[in-house]
């Protein structure tokens, strides 16, 4: 959610925070606002709305030139989108700025306690205590670090906090509890971002905070500490991308740099997994294989797009290995007391590492004795430092909020997860294994020829921009698909897009059904299972009989579907299992499109955060 930035070196703070700022946008946010150490004081600048409007305020009323600063671009929890509501925020001597990302969940016990001390706090939010506390704890211990380690022991929720004082200039000091905070390192500079991306035009080496822990940062180096003082240990690492990775490259936006760069993702993510042996191996497993063989269970906990690649990875699992698999959205799984032992795999899947929902559920998983393994596009995130194994999908940064390339990724990761199962339980054999490995090698192909074959989805639609409607039908595999284009199409048109099993439409849906409604259908491959396929083709006629404009993806030569195809959107021919890696692309385009048609901002939908990290 928030993106947050602190520097401390010898450039321009604010010159770099507010370029950290910019690269952090994508994360999604309703104000933003800076702070900067400089002539012994402390000046701070904050706007709602787009970064446009800092920069405006900066311009009129341009703050001094220090070398230590903060920055800051809020998703609003506490309080609306307001200038006073936008961090950073001070104390009542503007001395001490804090900027912070999570939630407080005792801030307002602590407010009452401030006020009766003789604080004045001038926001809604929950963010402002702290500032007031550290004021505090500074005045009595006189050493920032610990002044933040005093207040963190207080704080109770999930919180990522950055903070200068006025009277420490050659220092920001960072804390989190479970929400991200970066560190990165330089030559005689230090930085602290939620995300390497603010600081990646610097340095590619970084450290990524652990949970509880507090960093102290300086020109010559950084010190972490767990919030009690005590020495933490860290774990430094190299980032593999650069500033060029995060750029547009030329597209007018990045979902549609991210939409063409899924060939190279999804075979950059295939690349290594077969071992001189000739077996399939992950990123890091501590999971003995002993264990992984007494499985009797999976579960597969995520959310939103996330979600959906796990409701597809259920059908490999199941096929592949036969152990029964359960798909459940993180949000609610902790809350509906699930039953797990240590018999128990947990795959928990997320883009960023950081999904508060996700990492909850991870967490219960582990109290219970089960196994976790991870699926995630950020190396050195929290999920993965958690979990007992992990497999990293290398899709590079996905600045859009509305996933496309890490969800293809995520895809082809369930997948070599659910052959992993397969080899160390022996319901696969090496060489069935390899042959499905290279089926996998060929969608990045395959995925390119539909991104040749695209205008055709844009001119449709954009003549249907004007619709409030449209539907999207799926079986098998293809319902989750359908899930998944009806959600990119909320995400970004803001239209109302429900996505149905197919089989489920004579159930209730098919009362939707009126003249000219716009229907998206998925047809699995007429080769694999040929029920599937004639079921859904009497769908499309059901549909098409009451009216419906359908809109067809079907795979190539498929002639049985094209006279009840208003609109027949060709992809090359793959194994059922796999057709949501081509099927899925088609709709991306789709919901790009339509909501360039109807003047939306894509890369930065209304409401939506890229990471989300509270409950």
């Amino acid at each position: 959610m928030c993106g947050i930035v602190g520097y401390v070196g010898g450039r321009s703070a604010l010159d770099v925070v507010f370029a950290g700022l910019k690269r952090l946008e994508y994360r999604g946010y309703d104000s933003a606002g800076v702070a900067v150490l400089a002539d012994g004081g402390l000046a701070a600048a904050k706007k709602a709305g787009k970064l446009g409007n800092l920069e405006k305020e900066l311009a009129d009323r341009p703050l001094p030139t220090g070398g230590t600063g903060i920055g800051h671009t809020r998703w609003a929890t506490h309080g609306g989108p307001t200038d006073a509501n936008a961090h950073p925020h001070l104390d009542n001597a503007g001395r001490v700025s804090v900027v912070h990302n999570g939630i407080i969940e005792n801030f307002a016990a602590l407010r009452a306690e401030l006020a009766d001390r003789g604080h004045e706090l001038v926001s809604e939010t929950d963010t402002e205590v702290v500032a007031h506390l550290l004021a505090e704890s500074f005045s009595s211990c006189g050493d920032l670090a610990e002044a933040m380690r005093q207040v963190c022991r207080r704080l109770e929720g999930a919180f990522t906090l950055v903070a200068v004082h006025a009277d420490a200039p050659d220092v920001v000091v960072g804390a989190r509890r479970n929400s991200p905070l970066v560190v990165g390192v330089g030559e005689e500079e230090a930085f602290l971002a939620s995300d390497v991306a603010a600081f990646i035009a610097h340095t590619r080496e970084a450290i990524e905070l652990g949970q509880d822990q507090v960093v102290e940062a300086r020109r010559d180096g950084v010190t972490v500490t767990d919030f009690e003082g005590a020495p933490a240990e860290v774990r430094p690492y190299h980032v593999d991308w650069d500033a060029s990775a995060a750029e547009k490259g030329g597209y007018d936006y990045f979902m549609l740099k991210e939409i063409a760069e899924q060939p190279k993702a999804v075979a950059d993510t295939l690349l290594g997994r077969i071992d001189l042996a000739g077996n399939l191996c992950l990123d890091e497993v501590r999971i003995p294989a002993s264990v992984l063989r007494e499985v009797s269970k999976v579960v597969i906990v995520a959310c939103g797009t996330a979600y959906h690649a796990g409701m597809i990875a259920k059908y490999a699992i199941e096929h592949w290995t036969r152990i029964p698999c359960e798909t459940e959205l993180a949000s609610e799984f902790r809350y509906r007391d699930p039953i797990l032992d240590q018999r128990t795999l947990v795959i928990a899947i997320s883009q960023s590492g950081e999904t508060m929902d996700t990492l909850m559920a991870l967490r219960h998983a582990r109290e219970q004795g089960a196994k976790v393994l991870a699926i995630c596009n950020t190396n050195g995130s929290t999920i993965p430092r958690e979990s007992d194994a992990v497999l990293y999908t290398h899709a590079g940064p996905e600045v859009a909020v509305a996933s496309t390339k890490a969800f293809l990724t995520q895809l082809v990761a369930c997948y070599l997860v659910a052959l992993y199962l397969g080899q160390v339980r022996g319901t696969k054999w090496g060489d069935e294994i390899l042959s499905v490995i290279r089926e996998l090698s060929e969608i990045a192909t395959q995925v390119d020829e539909v991104l040749e074959t695209m205008e055709p989805v844009r001119e449709l639609a954009r003549t249907l921009a004007s619709k409030n409607t449209v539907l999207f039908l799926g079986r098998h595999v293809g319902f989750p698909v359908a899930l998944e284009g009806a959600l990119k199409l909320k995400e970004l048109a803001y239209m109302h897009a429900e996505g149905f099993a197919a089989g489920e439409l004579k159930h209730g849906p098919i009362a939707l059904i009126e003249q000219d409604v716009p229907v998206v259908v998925v047809v699995p491959s007429p080769r694999g299972r040929s029920v599937l396929h004639d079921k859904i083709v009497s769908n499309i006629q059901e549909i098409r009989a009451r009216g419906a404009r359908t809109i067809v993806i079907a795979e190539r030569g498929d002639e049985t579907v094209a006279p009840y195809a208003d609109h027949l959107i060709e992809i090359p021919a793959t194994p059922t299992l796999l057709q949501p890696l081509v099927a899925t692309v088609p709709l991306q385009v789709f919901a790009c499109e339509l909501a360039t048609a109807r003047g939306n901002e894509v890369d930065q939908p209304r409401n939506l955060a890229k990471s989300v990290t509270v409950e």
